[in-house]
């Protein structure tokens, strides 16, 4: 049986995702595009084969032939379109960030516990990169003996908009490594510092964090939205028996003219491919059997991530270290409870 979903959001994420899904997953039908512009929605559906063309995501979520929805418009309506699904008993995947609110993402916790179930799925697909795979892994078996630090960076050619800011480096582009870092490890966050170098021009600087964990390791994030010279995400996790690194991806490199050369992903798109076929794989297994996959980001890991980052902005403008104070973790979102 086909599994018959609504994307909500024809901009790069949802362009993508229907993608994924109408070339690479057997298993899925495109039933709706929705969108703000009729025309983006019409041009994405038409590349993919998508059935319907909405513009009211309400609507589109409702539809009696919607069977899961995959939310991949602007962030500040993530949260709120959660909110339709859950209560329309519809499964989620939800592109990060759930909300840039933590309470915002307790609303939706406390939505989908009365629901009875977990249906929402949220979209940081570092969880199913084999890098990061691997990374834990090695954690996991003992070859790394206890953790002691994990060196996180995640650079970007150039801010996507004029306006960006130091905040939102914060709260657009980190809660990835807030989020892969907790994963890897199996820890809370206890606080956290923030700091920013000078540029010599006009563009946002590197803000560079400082995370205490609940069990005593430190993470140190670096998120360069300005590092011109491609896309790069790497780290390391170092224990007290060994270490582990992800390193930037590359297929092949080219000798010529004295020059070593290794060329860059311009965005993240290429890559995390794979993660992102992965996490939507499982996202369609998800729906199919009512079995939450155990890697998948749930809405507690939604706030988390939140939580996190509101503490960042917190630390970055006040110069100084902040608690990370979080709710108590609901035993429905205890590892082991899948369902």
């Amino acid at each position: 049986m086909s599994i018959r979903l609504a994307v909500i959001g024809a901009g790069i994420m949802g362009s993508d995702h229907a993608r994924i899904f109408a070339e690479e997953l057997p298993g899925s039908t495109l039933q709706v595009i929705c969108d703000a512009s009729e025309q983006r929605a019409r041009t994405l559906a038409e590349r993919v084969g998508a059935v319907h063309v909405l513009t009211d995501p309400e609507a589109a979520i409702a539809r009696h032939d919607v069977d899961a929805v995959v939310i991949a418009s602007p962030d500040f309506t993530h949260a709120p379109l959660s909110l339709t699904s859950l209560h329309a008993g519809k499964p989620i995947l939800c592109e990060k960030p759930l909300s840039q609110s933590s309470k915002e993402c307790l609303q939706v916790m406390e939505s989908e516990i009365a629901g009875g179930r977990r249906l929402v799925q949220v979209g940081f697909m570092r969880r199913f990169d084999q890098s990061y795979a691997e990374m834990k892994a090695a954690l996991d078996d003992g070859r790394l003996g206890r953790a002691l630090m994990m060196h996180n960076f995640h650079r970007n050619v150039e801010t996507p908009q004029a306006d960006f800011t130091a905040a939102m480096a914060i709260t657009n582009s980190a809660p990835h490594e807030f989020d892969i870092a907790r994963f890897v490890l199996d820890v809370e966050y206890a606080g956290i510092s923030a700091f920013q170098p000078l540029r010599s021009d006009s563009r946002v600087a590197p803000v560079f964090m400082v995370l205490e964990t609940s069990q005593g390791q430190l993470v140190n994030i670096e998120i360069n939205n300005n590092a011109s010279y491609g896309y790069d995400v790497r780290g390391e996790l170092v224990g007290e028996k060994g270490a582990t690194s992800v390193s930037a991806l590359s297929f092949a490199t080219v000798d010529s003219g004295l020059e070593h050369i290794t060329r860059y992903e311009n965005d993240w798109r290429g890559r995390y491919a794979e993660a992102y076929r992965r996490q939507n794989r499982a996202f369609l297994k998800f729906v199919q059997t009512g079995q939450f996959p155990a890697v998948s980001a749930n809405a507690w890991d939604g706030y988390c991530a939140a939580i996190a980052a509101e503490a960042g902005v917190l630390a970055l403008a006040e110069k100084r270290r902040v608690a990370i104070e979080m709710a108590r973790q609901p035993a429905f979102y205890k590892r082991g409870d899948h369902n």
